[in-house]
């Protein structure tokens, strides 16, 4: 990854791995999740990748950083790399009421 443009608000992102199939799905995107904070104004940080052997550490170092760096938004592929973390509440609600960051698809405007 480039260096971090620090005259633009910090972007961090998140993936599922295991919902992925190929390395190459993964680095395909990584990539969209970076053009997607370069056309949004963003200078894309650290893009936390859960691995299913380490649950939710990735999730939790997300939070970590968030909190630590006052990010306000998290880019996401899809809403299903938050959903699939927990079968009984809505993971993306509960991550924007307890870190004030608002979580957005990489696909949308955020």
């Amino acid at each position: 990854m480039s260096e971090i443009d620090y005259t633009r608000p910090l972007l961090l992102g998140y993936i599922l791995k295991h919902l992925l199939m190929t390395d190459g799905e993964l680095a395909d995107i990584k990539d969209q999740l970076g053009q997607f904070a370069q056309a949004e104004g963003f200078a894309m940080g650290t893009i936390y990748t859960e691995e299913t052997e380490t649950t939710p550490a990735a999730f939790e170092a997300l939070i970590a950083a968030v909190n630590r760096y006052e990010v306000t938004t998290v880019v996401i592929p899809s809403r299903l790399h938050f959903a699939a973390l927990a079968i009984t509440y809505d993971v993306k609600d509960t991550f924007e009421r307890a870190t004030g960051a608002r979580v957005v698809i990489a696909n949308s405007n955020p």
